[in-house]
């Protein structure tokens, strides 16, 4: 019965997280009212196509339309454990909203838990964006803090090593057990168009700035910037899924938006 209860778990989990997280923006950030031409509305509408038809070959696409003053560049990436089904399906829907959301705006950015799309006048790529920041933690703390922070440190030192080696598209993920009933779950995803360098800066950023302030002893913490998104949990949250232990998360969750 225990088994029939967990593979029913699992199955759920497979349905849900794919199409709820993946189809609700995180959020998004509009800036710099167009005022000059509609070449530039006509460039973004294009620079967005363009991502959502590149991107889900390799979970990660940059666009550059336009000439001179009415240069649109993009971004479209999704997390490198994420299939190309559910990538597609994020970025079509991220690209939809962020036209709705940012209407006649010449710079735009908007985050979903599976992928992020970003559009500019001015070129970002290539360049460590941490200035505007969205931040999700749990509101409940954990009950053995002096241990948890310290397999917690030491599992996000192991995934950002992970994020920055070669071959690993930006992406560190792993476990750590912290009791026999709670295991600290770790993410770091950072945009490919990131230098190594870049990439273990944009993470210690987070780790080492956001966490103490915001996520000290908390059940679990995400960090989205614009060059890459750092997140740890007491429960599975990337792929491939694991079925979830016997502990219960508790908790809500806060919202903190930064800007820069």
């Amino acid at each position: 019965m225990a088994l029939f209860h967990q593979l029913l778990v699992l199955l759920l989990l497979l349905i849900i997280i794919p199409f709820s997280h993946s189809q609700d923006p995180v959020g998004n950030y509009c800036d710099k009212p167009i005022t000059t031409t509609t070449t530039i509305s006509a460039n973004i509408e294009r620079t967005l196509t363009e991502l959502a038809s590149k991107v889900p070959s390799q979970n990660f696409a940059t666009a550059i339309i336009g000439k001179g003053a009415n240069t649109v560049y993009g971004l479209a990436q999704c997390r490198q454990d994420v299939s190309a089904d559910a990538c597609k399906s994020c970025v079509n829907s991220a690209t939809k909203n962020l036209q709705k959301l940012c209407p006649n705006e010449s710079s735009g950015r908007i985050w979903y838990d599976y992928c992020f799309v970003r559009y500019d006048t001015q070129n970002f790529i290539g360049e460590l964006d941490t200035g505007y920041n969205i931040i999700l933690y749990n509101t409940g703390n954990v009950t053995d803090p002096k241990t948890f922070d310290k397999r917690l440190g030491a599992l996000m030192d192991d995934v950002e090593a992970q994020a920055v080696g070669a071959g690993n598209r930006g992406l560190g993920k792993g476990e750590a057990k912290v009791s026999p009933f709670v295991t600290v779950y770790g993410l770091v995803q950072c945009t490919q168009d990131l230098e190594p360098l870049l990439c273990a800066q944009c993470a210690a950023t987070a780790v080492g700035t956001v966490f103490p302030e915001y996520c000290l002893h908390r059940k679990g913490c995400r960090v989205l910037y614009s060059s890459c998104y750092v997140r740890y949990e007491i429960y599975p949250f990337f792929f491939p899924v694991e079925t979830p232990g016997t502990s219960a998360v508790g908790g809500s969750l806060e919202v903190v938006v930064v800007r820069p």
